[in-house]
């Protein structure tokens, strides 16, 4: 297909991914503790993934964390840039809703982390 204006040559690969208690993406023998990385996502990760920042929380049972740890070991392996922030403490579905909870403190991680990538300026300087 031919391009039709300018927007037509544009990459529609993102420039970062913000995956916030991510889920599906493993599979294994929750017994054994021996999580896989699902081979359909798996394939799909490569050294031109965007930059990526995970956040889960460890007593997330909707998400299990081996999700996020998976992804992250994957996403390393294929040397996507990527930041992990694990958290005890914090359930699923938090979303943006402030609690005494340091998880809901994300919004400013996400932010601090956009300006270390250079997608935003950064604002501890």
């Amino acid at each position: 297909m031919s391009a039709v204006d300018a927007a037509d040559k544009v990459s529609c690969r993102p420039d970062f991914a913000v995956a916030i208690y991510p889920g599906h993406l493993s599979f294994g023998d929750e017994s054994l503790k021996t999580p896989k990385l699902n081979p359909d996502i798996a394939s799909h990760i490569t050294r031109q993934t965007p930059p990526t920042f995970l956040l889960q929380n460890e007593d997330d049972h909707v998400d299990n964390v081996n999700d996020s740890l998976v992804y992250y070991i994957a996403l390393k392996n294929a040397g996507v840039p990527v930041e992990m922030h694990l958290y005890a403490q914090g359930g699923h579905a938090f979303g943006l809703r402030r609690t005494k909870l340091p998880v809901t403190r994300w919004p400013e991680l996400v932010e601090t982390w956009l300006g270390m990538i250079g997608m935003i300026a950064n604002t501890d300087e």
